[in-house]
């Protein structure tokens, strides 16, 4: 069954890691963070958030349809001065009109029917000149083939269905773009961007996290068992007594 984001098991499920360093640097190749206000819709567990803030944001918004997945943020994160987190919907956050600088959707669009609507959304939020940034999949992003480097790749080697329910819901480039011009957003600007989601002391670790469905939507798919079965199949695959440092390849689109 897909994730229930509104289950409070998983309240913690997308807060538990770090934003990578080649996240930080392919934002800084694309807007400048310093002293902006910005709004992260679909905020999740607020690991992005807080990486805004210390990217040298002046104040972020982290705004999610949860409350389960909200009260995950506010527990590791609450405290932290120029954070707080709001719940409303992607299409209608219920936040003012122009209240931010910039407007950050990280994995959120391949959960959107009508992506014009997200971001005409996003474009109300935004001061004139503000910028939208985009993070996401492709199809081609998340398929990448298998490696110790790129463990989503052996989901779809194990179980080729999960391939039918990742290109169903992965828009295309063009599809982003498109949108975001029927948003009367103008130029679009488009970047591949690898960043590094976790590092495991071994492979032990790995199976650990890929048992919980940590942060991984697509492993809701399956059932316990086929979630066992998939464990087994990357740990047949990773090398003993080695630390294992994956990474995931996403797409960053830009506008104005």
């Amino acid at each position: 069954m897909p994730i229930d984001f509104h289950d409070q098991v998983n309240r913690l499920t997308y807060a538990q890691r770090q934003a990578g360093d080649g996240w930080a640097k392919g934002i800084r190749a694309t807007v400048s963070p310093e002293g902006r206000h910005v709004i992260d819709v679909g905020c999740g567990g607020g690991v992005y958030c807080a990486a805004w803030l210390d990217l040298g944001a002046a104040s972020v918004v982290g705004v999610d349809f949860s409350a389960a997945i909200l009260s995950g943020a506010r527990e590791t994160l609450g405290g932290r001065p120029g954070l707080t987190f709001h719940q409303g919907d992607a299409l209608e956050t219920g936040l003012p009109d122009g209240c931010a600088d910039i407007v950050f959707q990280r994995a959120l669009v391949h959960h959107i029917d009508d992506l014009a609507a997200c971001f005409a959304e996003a474009r109300r939020l935004l001061v004139p000149g503000g910028s939208l940034v985009v993070q996401d999949r492709t199809f081609e992003d998340a398929t990448h083939p298998g490696s110790p480097a790129h463990l989503r790749g052996y989901f779809f080697e194990r179980f080729p269905a999960l391939l039918d329910i990742e290109r169903k819901r992965r828009p295309s480039t063009a599809e982003v773009e498109l949108a975001m011009h029927a948003a009367g957003f103008g130029e679009v600007r488009i970047r591949p961007l690898l960043e590094t989601r976790r590092e495991y002391a071994d492979k032990q670790e790995v199976r650990q996290d890929l048992m919980r469905r940590t942060g991984r939507s697509i492993l809701h798919e399956l059932t316990d068992a086929q979630l066992a079965e998939l464990a087994d199949y990357v740990d047949d695959r990773l090398p003993a007594g080695e630390r294992i440092r994956e990474a995931d390849h996403w797409s960053l689109w830009v506008t104005e």
